[in-house]
């Protein structure tokens, strides 16, 4: 796959040699095999044209919601570049044999292929899946709902399809369906037809209606905003990318293209801003080389990012040139002279770097770089300009593997309470499904932590299982008594209107945690409905 030489090799300077040797060494509880997973456009069986984006859309939502089952999904982007390097249209429907050459191409491991049908305002889905390590294809796996529901559909499918995937996944249903990110049936038809449009005048404007109807739409305001970036639109661009909630998990994209349009309108402070934010989360080299770029411009030393960067990937010629440029600023000659000489034997025909070169063959040590008008000579640092995406997503997917393969060398105590504190930190971010797998992994763990089952209590809930929820709840006060299953227990209780057990669950949870903010939110609640919390 493309890209993934770069991230890989990132992943090692991330890790330990202790981290690596464990992720290959024990079995992730996420990874039977294979993850890879390429969801082509669906066939349109409808006879209506006019119903093709809705083909189009089943990989935006698959890849979204296989993501999140731990699986590594392949981008409309790379999907497009495999179709280019092939010589195929991009509305081309493959056949069997092409598919798999398709997949080939990308490393994927399996591939989603699929029909619907519309009939009086009712869409019935069908797919299949094809694993290209044995070369079958799955039996159908169908379903159906009002086009209206067309995203309750495609989750169904999708969790579905993840099920035939991996046979031990086991996130519920109703996680699935309750999962973030449904947008008015207009808005997201917008952003599909968006981002498949032929023409940049389409695609802006159809990306304009999908933010204009759903206006906290995050990934049309991603999409919006490279467009506008494309154009050479920054300012407008910098406005739009700016939206995306930095909690959002396409806020690393967005802040990488938010940094780049403010790079190119001089706003070099807010371009660093953004570009350590995405290097905070995720240090590869092109962000930290370009977090280095918006530091020089502001006359600062960056030589610690280029270190950086050149130290993570080598084998790129700007790195060690741009590193060059930052020691010659600092009067360090002969660490400038062997980086660009670095420089020169991974790209000999670089004419700025053999320049650079003579400039330091010219200079006395210690000298700094003259960039004056008089000197004539004035080198820039290079900026990275192109984001990838599956590199972004290779990196946290392995990244993924090593963590869960540490945790697998834990004590099961430990490993519980760590599952069950990053199922609350997905949970805090509205990432159901994959809260829910950190909670399993914690309960398979340890059967017994109250913690993991008030966790669970606290997914169910959110996903609008109250009876699911009022039993993990229950089960985790008979193992301990804990603030979290009380509250959960007194929401359960309010929302029925059993108001004085709610009023009990709150004083007991008071009595453990006096100062929990949801406690005295919802005893103030309850006291404004006449209830008496003690």
């Amino acid at each position: 796959m493309r890209s993934l030489s770069k991230s890989f090799a990132l992943l090692l300077a991330l890790v330990t040699t202790f981290a690596f040797s464990a992720a290959v060494t024990a079995q992730s509880p996420t990874e039977p095999g294979g993850r890879v997973v390429l969801v082509l456009p669906f066939d349109n069986h409808s006879g209506n044209p006019s119903l093709n984006w809705i083909g189009d859309s089943f990989p935006d939502t698959f890849n979204k919601r296989l993501n999140s089952a731990g699986f590594l999904t392949i981008s409309h982007d790379d999907r497009a570049f495999a179709y280019d390097h092939l010589g195929l249209p991009v509305d081309f429907r493959p056949t069997r044999a092409t598919t798999i050459r398709i997949a080939q191409q990308l490393d994927a491991n399996f591939v989603i292929i699929g029909s619907f049908n519309v009939v009086n305002n009712r869409i019935s889905i069908q797919t299949k899946v094809l694993s290209i390590d044995g070369l079958r294809l799955s039996p159908p796996i169908e379903d159906s709902a009002e086009l209206m529901r067309l995203f309750d559909a495609e989750n169904a499918v999708a969790w579905k399809v993840a099920g035939v995937l991996d046979p031990h996944f086991s996130v519920s249903e109703q996680t699935f369906l309750a999962a973030p990110g449904a947008v008015p049936l207009p808005a997201f038809e917008d952003y599909i037809r968006g981002i498949n449009a032929a023409t940049d005048v389409e695609r802006l404007k159809r990306l304009k209606d999908a933010v204009t109807l759903a206006p906290d739409y995050a990934a049309a305001l991603l999409a919006l905003g490279k467009a506008q970036y494309a154009e050479r639109d920054f300012e407008a661009a910098d406005a739009t990318l700016a939206k995306v909630p930095k909690t959002d998990r396409l806020a690393l994209e967005s802040n990488f293209y938010l940094g780049l349009a403010r790079f190119n309108s001089a706003h070099y402070a807010g371009a660093q801003q953004a570009f350590e934010f995405v290097a905070g989360r995720l240090p590869l080299p092109e962000v930290v080389n370009n977090d280095g770029v918006a530091l020089s411009r502001q006359g600062k030393d960056a030589v610690a990012q280029f270190r950086r960067a050149s130290a993570a990937d080598p084998s790129d010629e700007d790195y060690h040139y741009n590193l060059a440029i930052a020691l010659f600023r600092r009067g360090d000659r002969a660490g400038a002279t062997a980086e660009v000489e670095l420089a020169l034997k991974l790209k000999p025909t670089d004419n700025e770097a053999v320049e650079l070169r003579s400039q330091l063959k010219r200079t006395a040590p210690g000298t700094h770089l003259d960039e004056s008008a008089n000197s004539g000579f004035s080198p820039l640092e290079r900026i990275r300009r192109n984001y990838s995406e599956t590199g972004f997503r290779q990196v946290e997917f392995q990244l993924d593997q090593m963590r869960a393969a540490r945790m697998e060398m834990l004590p099961p105590e430990q490993r519980a309470v760590e599952y069950t504190q990053l199922g609350r930190e997905y949970l805090s971010e509205g990432l159901l499904p994959e809260a829910e797998t950190q909670f399993q992994f914690a309960l398979a763990a340890s059967p017994n932590s109250a913690d993991a089952h008030a966790g669970m209590a606290q997914l169910r809930e959110a996903s609008g299982d109250a009876a699911k929820a009022r039993d993990e709840a229950k089960t985790s006060l008979i193992m301990k008594p804990n603030t979290a299953a009380l509250l959960v227990l007194a929401r359960l209780d309010l929302a029925a209107k059993q108001l004085a057990a709610s009023a009990e669950d709150v004083s007991r949870a008071l009595k453990i945690e006096p100062t929990n903010a949801d406690a005295i939110a919802l005893r103030l609640v309850l006291q404004q409905r006449g209830q008496v919390v003690r």
